[in-house]
């Protein structure tokens, strides 16, 4: 019967996926927001690695911008992290769609 075997695909699907975590724990991206006010490092499972904000912009008082700089940096850090590990699997994976990558 032609050269299905089920037990390999699941062995190579197995490989792949341990090979993708692999890929996102070494995955690490660093974006900033307010000109480099705040500036966030996140691995490729999209976890905070640290958080830097400049003492000048706590020092203003301004909570509600400093709130905005934070939210922007991670979310920024997010797209990152979806751009690294979309060209970085995507040759792995040939070509299949990844949802929310």
């Amino acid at each position: 019967m032609g050269g299905f075997n089920l037990n390999e695909m699941m062995a190579q699907a197995k490989q792949q996926a341990e090979e993708i975590q692999k890929k996102m724990a070494q995955t690490s991206v660093e974006a900033s927001a307010g000109g480099g006010t705040v500036i966030v490092k996140m691995n490729g499972q999209k976890q905070l690695q640290s958080v830097k904000i400049d003492p000048e912009v706590v020092k203003s008082g301004d909570v509600e911008m400093l709130q905005d700089l934070v939210m922007a940096a991670i979310n920024e850090a997010s797209r990152r992290v979806d751009q690294a590990m979309q060209s970085s699997l995507g040759g792995m994976l040939g070509g299949m769609g990844l949802p929310g990558l």
